[in-house]
């Protein structure tokens, strides 16, 4: 064995000695700071912001090193044999690292302690005794995780003495640029509502439940749900092309375990809002704030427990579901018991019930109602197998039937919302203010499908009337407060990035609302056969199977379809399908191809040979399914503009005393 193999082979046991170190700063983290601010002791809370940085370094030296071993084509190593090969690309060599379940809770735990980092860094104007008990949290969390990985989740075990020359290779459906960014950055909001349960439990420690907390916690809040949002966005859009049905959510069980922290994160974010403007929902706000973590909990512990059958599943030991169900059983138990020594009485009076106060109530319960109807529709199977009674299947019907007019009651509310005041409105202003909207909105709503299709479809209608309800209602509100000032100008510049990220949020879902609306009742699909020079026409377009060729990638052989496009006589594309098998797993795969548009997607998947240069293929019509991630982008982008609202960046004096920084009217949702 030479040098630079003795060194290559030496880089998973630095690794392993990074995690351990990290670990022991993990635990200095969270015992240090929480018994000095426990004990008045400035010494020891100055331990929090080094050893934040000093655990988020030594995890990024472990993530490192394991990233390495896959460069490196180190099979002596577990993990890199089972996801790798010589012959994978070097992007999805690197990526692997967090392609299976080792890997995947070293990048959250790495994720994790880079928002503590962050945490460190950035809050500098909170309190002392604060900041370190928002660090002696996020350490204790760190200290989970950390501990799980070296006790059950190892990613440096050793495949010794025997190692294989080959890999097994990375599993085909994760040979794709949706691994690069999907996993990071759902993991980024999962993991970012851990700073949220923080600030909440050091505020329960603290006996600080004024609004000064709530402007903390705000922009941490909208980050972390930002990143949820475009995570769920991008494994939609991933599902969308890489598993050759064309569907964009399915209800799978994996699916929802991120929808339900992304429901209850969106009901923070507007009882945050109350807590931070009124003073009102302050017990709410906190028990919102843990719960929403401890879902994020519960959606690692279904995707890694073995106890859902998903294609999205990571893991299928027992043991390691029981140790991260037993971590999520001390959090929610410890936080919930701390919440019911020390958190205020429910605070719900004081408005008038035709007031934004009220209304972003009924938006709380709605999405609360939401997050509990996924959330049985999800356990409800796995209760009933784990007490023996039998086996059921909870899937789409269920749900769409629950979820849907929960859904139109939300927006319908959403448009009230940005049109009444805070504490009380008269009924007949409020009226004034949404009847144009309103009638606006029903009279386009019937009309739009008939210009459309060509024909009145009731689904249709009423998806599109609620969605143009939410964006007529902020067009409305947006004039309104553009009249408020002497010229436009004047106006605009009284709008804060508050404001302008509630606007954009609530309009991202409109244009999701229209997406969903239109693809779900206007789709086309065909599945036929085609022999070469043979022409099917699906949704006006025609498809002519040109040629039949086979194509070598780095570790897999095509066979590709030629297909050309027309329209009226003209031809518009080529379009290559293809149905790959992968030399190391010797699997087949559907790769699909797509021309995306703003209106409307062409999809084409190649299904199997037929005999006599004939082969069976998917052909769909899908309008308007772009909206869908259009509007969630939207979503994201309102969110992270919010965090830049100045009242977020007020002077350390100000921020330890809780007083709002003086600027522009506050007239955020």
């Amino acid at each position: 064995m030479n040098a630079t193999t003795l060194l290559v082979r030496l880089i998973p046991e630095y690794g392993q000695f990074a995690l351990i170190l990290a670990l022991l700063l993990a635990l200095v983290q969270a015992g240090v700071p929480l018994a000095g601010a426990a004990t008045s002791r400035p010494l020891w809370m100055a331990y929090a912001r080094p050893m934040a940085a000093g655990q988020f370094a030594f995890v990024l030296v472990a993530f490192g090193c394991l990233t390495a071993s896959f460069l490196f084509d180190d099979f002596s190593v577990a993990y890199v044999a089972d996801n790798s090969n010589t012959r994978l690309p070097w992007y999805y060599k690197a990526t692997a690292a967090w392609a299976s379940h080792e890997g995947s809770m070293l990048l959250w735990s790495l994720i994790l302690a880079g928002w503590g980092f962050a945490v460190s860094r950035l809050a500098r104007g909170l309190p002392r005794v604060m900041l370190a008990r928002v660090l002696g949290v996020m350490g204790l969390v760190g200290s989970g995780f950390l501990l799980f990985i070296l006790l059950t989740s190892n990613p440096f075990e050793r495949r010794l003495p025997a190692i294989p020359a080959e890999g097994a290779d990375l599993n085909p459906l994760l040979q794709d640029v949706g691994l690069i960014v999907h996993p990071p950055l759902l993991y980024m909001g999962y993991v970012g509502f851990s700073v949220v349960f923080a600030f909440a439990i050091a505020a329960l420690l603290e006996g600080r439940l004024d609004s000064a907390w709530t402007r903390w916690v705000r922009p941490w809040t909208h980050l972390a749900w930002a990143f949820l949002t475009l995570g769920i966005a991008l494994g939609s859009w991933w599902a969308y092309y890489e598993l050759g049905w064309g569907g964009w959510w399915f209800w799978d069980p994996v699916e929802n375990a991120s929808l339900l922290p992304w429901l209850a994160g969106t009901a923070l974010i507007h009882s945050l809002a109350v807590t931070d403007k009124r003073g009102g929902f302050k017990s709410w706000t906190l028990l919102l704030a843990v719960a929403t973590f401890s879902l994020s909990l519960l959606g690692t512990f279904l995707v890694r427990s073995g106890i859902l059958g998903s294609v999205h599943a990571f893991a299928t030991d027992p043991a390691r579901g029981a140790f991260i169900l037993a971590l999520l059983g001390l959090t929610v138990g410890a936080s919930l018991l701390l919440f019911a020594l020390r958190a205020p009485r429910a605070d719900f009076t004081g408005f008038d019930w035709l007031s934004r106060d009220a209304l972003l109530l009924i938006n709380n319960l709605l999405l609360v109602t939401m997050t509990v109807s996924v959330l049985l529709g999800t356990l409800y199977p796995l209760i009933l197998e784990a007490l023996g009674l039998g086996t059921v299947s909870v899937g789409a019907p269920y749900f769409n039937t629950v979820f849907v007019p929960l859904v139109a009651l939300l927006c319908l509310f959403m448009g009230l919302g940005p049109l009444a005041r805070w504490k009380r409105m008269p009924a007949r202003e409020l009226w004034r203010r949404l009847a144009g909207a309103g009638l606006l909105a029903l009279a386009l709503g019937a009309m739009l499908p008939l210009v459309y299709a060509g024909r009145w479809n009731l689904g249709v209608s009423l998806g599109l009337t609620l969605a143009l309800w939410l964006m007529l209602s902020l067009a409305r509100d947006l004039l309104g407060k553009l009249r408020r000032g002497a010229t436009w100008r004047a106006g605009l510049s009284r709008l804060t990035p508050g404001y302008w990220g509630m606007w954009l949020a609530h309009l991202g879902l409109a244009v999701t609302i229209v997406g969903v609306t239109v693809v779900s009742n206007y789709s086309v699909e065909r599945n036929v056969r085609l022999a070469l020079g043979e022409r099917v026409a699906v949704a006006g377009y025609g498809f002519t199977l040109e040629a039949l060729d086979e194509r070598h990638g780095a570790n897999y052989v095509a066979d590709r379809a030629t297909l050309a496009v027309a329209r009226d006589g003209r031809r518009l594309y080529t379009l290559h399908p293809e149905k790959r098998r992968y030399t190391a797993r010797a699997r087949p795969m559907t790769e699909v191809a797509l021309r995306p548009g703003l209106l409307r997607d062409l999809y084409v998947a190649l299904g199997e040979p037929l005999g006599r240069d004939a082969w069976s293929l998917r052909i769909q019509y899908k309008p308007m399914v772009r909206w869908l991630w259009l509007g969630a982008l939207m979503m994201a982008l309102g969110a992270a503009l919010a965090v830049l609202d100045r009242r977020y960046r007020q002077d350390r004096h100000q921020r330890r005393h809780g007083v709002p920084a003086p600027g522009r009217e506050d007239v955020r949702s």
